[in-house]
């Protein structure tokens, strides 16, 4: 019966980790060339590629309400494949479209769609493995993230292309990736409503203003402010990173920005140890020091067109990814008392990738407009006020925020 027990358990942990596979590939594959494909390819106005790329941020806004209502009525692997399966048509009639409106149109759906995956996926996997699994679990996300950028190198010599990332063929890509992993989440565990579908639904309790009480705590605030601001600087990588590259001619773009997530689950394993051995208030300010590299490293390969500097810039989005913004959760699960920590979650999520990074994709969107010339950007100025935004964000935390130890109330 233990045997039994132990390989049932081994399978369901293979299941879970496919599925983690399977979603984040079927985001990067088509989401990191995207900017690249709209600016160089469709030639659209760089204000029209902030709107198409600020999709992200309105499915994260939306991503709470979707999935509020959806915990009440429906088994959560039902609901995973239902969105998979119309992200997958949205992204197959994206690719289709080169007009600014519809395309517009279809991009938003699919992220309406897409982004309520991200928490859906979690939810599978901590109903049906034990909570000190789950990293490992999520770990296999980063894998498939990584992943969609080999597929990219096979998509171009098994179908002999000359270019791959600046076409329509990553969507086509994704699409056919969200149908197959639709196919595989009916296979996953069945996991029911986690809501009495009887009960009230909260537009504070969705969105998470109700734990806005934390802010009362003036560390507390200091850190949700300045989080919500740095994800402004952070956000011309994550968002335009495909631009830049195509502007400075890298060749293999997603392969290139994967690195990125190549470094994260390394980082991603050694934050908890991080956090333990020099306290929230040093990851943190780590993570922030590594967003500032960034934007050096950026400008000096921008100035002497030395393509490694940015290699670097690339390969430190684990170290602010997993101290800055994961140790942030951490800080914020920590703080909040037990009966509010899903919604200071929700209210952290919702601020910071929703809000903060719709601001960040259009602030970013017009300076790039306001400094491109002659179908180039003007990258190392931006680069230049990247830099600065991160250097006062970092002497702010450094002297504002004075949190008590992880381990006090």
């Amino acid at each position: 019966m233990d045997t039994l027990s132990s390989n049932q358990g081994c399978a369901t942990k293979i299941q879970l980790s496919l599925m983690m596979f399977m979603q984040y590939m079927l985001s990067a594959v088509w989401w990191v060339p995207l900017a690249a494909y709209l600016s160089h390819t469709l030639k659209l106005e760089v204000y029209q590629v902030s709107l198409v790329l600020s999709a992200m941020a309105i499915g994260a806004m939306a991503s709470s309400f979707i999935g509020a209502i959806a915990d009440r009525y429906f088994a959560a692997e039902k609901i995973l494949a239902v969105l998979n399966v119309l992200t997958g048509v949205f992204l197959l009639l994206a690719a289709q479209q080169t007009a600014f409106p519809p395309l517009m149109f279809f991009v938003v759906m699919a992220m309406l769609c897409h982004m309520p995956t991200q928490s859906l996926t979690s939810t599978i996997a901590m109903s049906h493995a034990p909570s000190e699994e789950f990293p490992r679990i999520r770990m296999f996300g980063s894998v498939g993230w990584v992943a969609s950028g080999i597929f990219s190198i096979v998509a171009l010599h098994v179908l002999k292309l000359q270019a791959f990332d600046t076409t329509n063929l990553p969507m086509y890509c994704g699409a056919c990736v969200c149908l197959v992993a639709a196919l595989l989440n009916l296979r996953l565990p069945h996991t029911p409503p986690a809501v009495d579908k009887s009960a009230k639904i909260s537009f504070m309790d969705i969105t998470g203003f109700s734990a806005f009480s934390l802010m009362k705590d003036k560390n507390y605030r200091v850190f949700m402010i300045l989080t919500f601001l740095s994800i402004i600087p952070f956000n011309l990588y994550h968002v335009y990173g495909s631009m830049i590259l195509a502007d400075e001619h890298v060749q293999n773009i997603t392969v290139t920005l994967n690195l990125g997530q190549l470094a994260e689950m390394f980082f991603l394993v050694i934050t908890t140890s991080i956090l333990v051995k020099s306290g929230i208030k040093k990851t943190l300010i780590f993570g922030m020091i590594a967003l500032l590299v960034r934007y050096v490293a950026f400008y000096f390969g921008a100035e002497t067109g030395q393509q490694w500097f940015y290699y670097i810039g690339i390969i430190v989005h684990g170290l602010i990814f997993g101290l800055f913004y994961v140790g942030g959760q951490v800080y914020t699960d920590n703080v909040a008392p037990k009966e509010m920590k899903a919604q200071a979650q929700g209210l952290l999520f919702f601020l910071v990738w929703g809000i903060g990074f719709l601001i960040g994709t259009l602030w970013n969107g017009w300076l790039i407009g306001l400094f491109r010339d002659g179908g180039k950007c003007d990258w190392p100025v931006l680069f230049v006020i990247s830099s600065i935004f991160s250097f006062v964000l970092l002497i702010l935390f450094i002297f504002m925020f004075k949190p008590v130890s992880l381990n006090k109330k």
